[in-house]
């Protein structure tokens, strides 16, 4: 088991698993209104349900917002939509509308909600909720959802249909062949042209304006103080949040890091193998798979090898697709099939095995299945993700480096792989067809800060890394840092003693309960005959 470390100054990462790989982120509003009375403390209204003005912002009670995938918990929510200026540097232009939902505590609320900060960039926050009920963080506390700019529930949704359709289309190509990242950059180019076309200003779809979003949202709502809990991407955004936006913030709780200084490739190579190598090792540890699988580790790099020199095709069904998909295992495929098959760890070695000994089948319906899922199509907001990517990484990262950064985790894969960083194929070709404005080399800063924060990191996280909590942990003075292991990405998720911890956590900031990180065991690991 990971070590927990206590509050730092004792020295102390898709996209979510609702399918295997459902394909597979500001300046300071002037004029904002003075100190809001605190929600909760005897206010005459319940939050959310007065419309309020603040600087260029309004905040107007109404219908609850659409949801991807139905949202029970929707029901008794109170919600209403944040205008915004789309660009803060013209605050007379353009505006934009981001869909709230407040889901109300189920038991006694303490004054202080909680907002949930998605991941992605480019997830809808509200189509999160039922993450985030199931986990039972609304127990005492009101929890409110607001889209990010540009996603799902927002207007517009900058989503991009096409990019999706290709990436299901793309099955049946070499993953790692340049002719497939030329089409792939050609997708791209397409939707930005359609967005352009309707009027919208990608520069403005990025972390700070986001932030600034939810600085508005705060003070719109009337709330004095309250707590932001962020996963995967909103880790990131939830780290720059604390650093521009620091008022009013009691604690903050983040899981599946990605620290800004960090984001990009380079990053992404390093988790990999630190995720792969928590699934190995916990395979090595129990003898039962050690003895039917054994060197593992070996086995899949072999493997990433041989199969981009000489990829293999098969052909598989998949639920809800009637009909045969044929699709092509790489290296790169391979890579990236474990990168999501993280948060099923249980099958990984038999799966691996069955590919070493002739039969594809398993890996290649898993994959195909992320690709045709219904939580991989029109869900995405590219012109988020693309903000982000194309604005706060990729200035800052050259492809050399995340190539030097793959070889350094990978030494012995084939440079075709490593120019494709997980998650992030063809990422430096398609932020030139985007062609947005880079951010300030401030948006990469290293945040420092006194508020508490629970920092969680999962050992099996192959998406953001293990070694990322720790790494922004050091410079939280207030944290407490847990690693939760055989867990993969967003340990929140799948980790009912992950959930426990972030409860108690927003119930005493600076001492939340982890004596159940001492029962937790390793994963069953399917045995194959």
């Amino acid at each position: 088991m990971m070590p927990v470390r206590p509050p730092h100054r004792r020295r102390t990462v898709r996209r979510l698993r609702t399918t295997l790989a459902g394909a597979a982120a500001g300046v300071l509003l002037a004029g904002l209104a003075a100190l809001p009375a605190q929600a909760g403390d005897g206010a005459e209204e319940p939050l959310g349900t007065v419309a309020r003005t603040a600087g260029h912002a309004r905040f107007e009670p109404g219908p609850c917002p659409r949801t991807a995938d139905p949202t029970p918990e929707l029901e008794g929510a109170r919600c209403g939509t944040l205008t915004v200026p789309e660009n803060r540097s013209h605050p007379r232009g353009r505006r934009i509308t981001l869909a709230v939902a407040i889901v109300p505590a189920t038991q006694k609320r303490a004054p202080d909600p909680i907002v949930w900060f998605a991941g992605g960039p480019g997830d809808d926050a509200n189509s999160e909720i039922r993450l985030a009920v199931a986990g039972g963080l609304n127990h005492d506390r009101d929890v409110i959802f607001m889209s990010q700019r540009g996603t799902y529930s927002a207007d517009p949704a900058l989503t991009c249909p096409n990019v999706d359709q290709f990436n299901a289309d793309a099955l049946g190509l070499v993953y790692g062949a340049p002719s497939t990242g030329r089409l792939h950059v050609e997708a791209t180019q397409v939707c930005r042209d359609q967005l352009v076309g309707r009027g919208a200003d990608l520069g403005a779809y990025n972390s700070t304006e986001s932030a600034a979003d939810y600085a508005d949202l705060r003070v719109s709502l009337g709330i004095q103080r309250w707590n932001v809990f962020g996963i995967s991407y909103g880790t990131d955004l939830a780290l720059l949040y604390m650093r521009l936006h620091p008022e009013g913030l009691r604690s903050v709780g983040i899981d599946g890091v990605l620290p800004p200084s960090l984001a990009g490739g380079a990053v992404t190579w390093k988790a990999a193998r630190e995720g792969f190598d928590g699934i190995f090792k916990a395979c090595a540890e129990q003898p039962a798979c050690n003895d039917r699988y054994p060197d593992l580790k070996a086995t899949f790099e072999r493997l990433v090898s041989e199969l981009e020199a000489r990829p293999v095709t098969t052909t598989v069904t998949v639920p809800d697709h009637p009909d045969p998909v044929e699709v092509v295992l790489d290296g790169g495929v391979l890579v990236n099939w474990l990168t999501f098959a993280s948060h099923l760890a249980a099958g990984v070695p038999r799966s691996i095995d069955e590919l070493a000994h002739g039969n594809p089948q398993r890996i290649a319906e898993q994959w195909a299945g992320g690709k045709l899922s219904p939580q991989a199509m029109g869900r995405l907001s590219y012109g988020l993700s693309y903000g982000v990517f194309c604005g706060e990484w990729t200035p800052f990262e050259s492809e050399a480096d995340v190539i030097e950064a793959g070889r350094r985790a990978f030494p012995s894969f084939p440079e075709s792989v490593l120019a494709n960083a997980p998650l992030l194929a063809w990422l430096h070709a398609d932020c030139r067809a985007w062609d947005v404005p880079a951010a300030p080399r401030s948006v990469r800063d290293v945040t420092r800060s006194d508020i508490p924060t629970l920092v969680l990191s999962g050992g099996f996280d192959s998406q953001t890394a293990p070694s990322s909590g720790p790494y922004a942990a050091r410079t939280l003075s207030r944290s407490t840092e847990v690693t939760v292991p055989y867990v993969a990405h967003v340990v929140f998720a799948d980790s009912p003693c992950a959930q426990s911890i972030t409860r108690s956590f927003f119930d005493t900031p600076t001492a939340p309960d982890t004596e159940c990180l001492a029962c937790l065991q390793p994963p069953e690991f399917e045995i194959g005959a």
